[in-house]
């Protein structure tokens, strides 16, 4: 007898790849879910930059969840061939050539994967009405043995379990614990541009359709081929947690950006200039957080969360939708799993697992934004990858 046998209206809120993986995963076993999605509806976002998929957790989860042909349909050849080069973007590391011949089950195989692509292949799988859009989740009671969700729009649900799949600003956490995450120290300013091969034919050109990993005097360039053309890029260096309202920066305004790019990333080459001159505006100053790596608290009957909800982890190591898909395929496992006789032990054994996994992927991720943020990044970089 599993533990969500007989039941169970399981609401996830947020409609992420942990929360659409979780979902589709749930639906094969026979469950009842629904996923609640502040977005107006499946066409309302611009998806962020290309995911790629590791074979022990992302991958596995698509596996799991019999979407293994469609994911292979989508892929985007070549995403995931890079280049490692200094601040005046000379080439140190390109595997552009060697990465021609790996495929599934090559060792360092990383499939790339548009996530509005990645989302579509999951939204497809699910039963019709599964996802209930325009739901900006506010709060929720406790009612019967269940709780009672609220939305902006004013309309409730009621669900059995609620899992929190709300990313790193989760409204669900603090249902279940006061822990905060903790600033890292680096700051990672966003841009995008569009018809880049007209826009910033020199970056266009050096990127290639891959990635380009930038290191020089403690900062980074940080970029990637998205889908249409498109490109996708950050500028990340160490500042302090409000640098984004203390900077006094406008970040509707390129121009303002270019003079500070040049200011204080004062030895890069000026091909990177381009980046700045053709940004669709505005920029987006994200501050990177981490959970505590000791983080802990006591199970709940009938509440949990995954991904970046449970454990915000810095994207300096690729882990960040793998780790979410990774837990929607663990949780998934616990719940239906005869080896539980409650919801509640289920989600303790989950829970577990989820937080000593998590701690080891943020350490690992907090160490490389160590590593790319110091004076002797290029060279550190350079020997990771050339071992790889």
């Amino acid at each position: 007898m599993d533990a969500i046998s007989g039941l169970k209206k399981i609401a996830i809120i947020g409609g992420g790849p942990g929360g659409l993986t979780l979902a589709r995963l749930l639906q094969l076993k026979g469950a009842k879910v629904n996923v609640y999605e502040r977005d107006l509806n499946k066409n309302a976002r611009v998806q962020g930059s290309p995911l790629d998929l590791h074979d022990e957790s992302g991958l596995a989860a698509i596996i799991k969840a019999n979407l293994l042909d469609e994911f292979k349909n989508n892929l985007l050849p070549g995403a995931d061939r890079k280049k490692i080069v200094n601040e005046r973007a000379e080439v140190f590391f390109s595997d552009h050539e060697t990465k021609l011949e790996e495929n599934f089950g090559s060792e360092y195989f990383r499939p790339e994967i548009l996530r509005g692509t990645l989302r579509k292949i999951f939204l497809e799988s699910l039963h019709p009405e599964t996802v209930v859009w325009n739901s900006h989740f506010i709060s929720m009671e406790k009612q019967d043995e269940g709780w009672l969700l609220h939305f902006k729009n004013e309309n409730s649900a009621y669900a059995d379990i609620v899992i929190g799949a709300d990313g790193a600003n989760s409204k669900i956490r603090p249902y279940i614990t006061n822990i905060k995450a903790l600033y890292s120290g680096i700051i990672m300013l966003e841009g995008n541009i569009y018809n880049a091969k007209n826009a910033a034919p020199k970056i266009s050109a050096l990127l290639n359709g891959g990635k380009i990993m930038a290191f020089g005097n403690k900062k980074n360039i940080l970029m990637g081929q998205k889908g249409n053309d498109e490109i996708g890029f950050y500028a990340s260096f160490k500042a302090i947690e409000n640098w984004p309202a203390n900077s006094g920066l406008d970040f509707s305004d390129k121009t303002q950006l270019l003079e500070w790019f040049k200011k204080e990333y004062f030895e890069w080459s000026s091909i990177w200039y381009e980046l700045f001159e053709n940004t669709t505006t505005p920029f987006i100053p994200r501050p990177i957080y981490c959970i505590p790596l000791d983080q802990t608290w006591e199970a709940l009957p009938n509440l949990t969360m995954l991904g970046d909800a449970a454990h915000t982890i810095p994207p300096f190591a690729g882990e960040g939708a793998n780790m979410a898909m990774l837990d929607a395929l663990e949780l998934s496992e616990c719940l239906t799993s005869d080896k539980f006789d409650t919801v509640h032990e289920a989600i303790s054994f989950y829970e577990i697992n989820m937080r000593k996994r998590a701690a080891i992927a943020a350490k690992e991720s907090l160490e490389n934004g160590e590593r790319m943020h110091s004076e002797k990044a290029l060279n550190t970089m350079l020997g990771f990858f050339s071992a790889h």
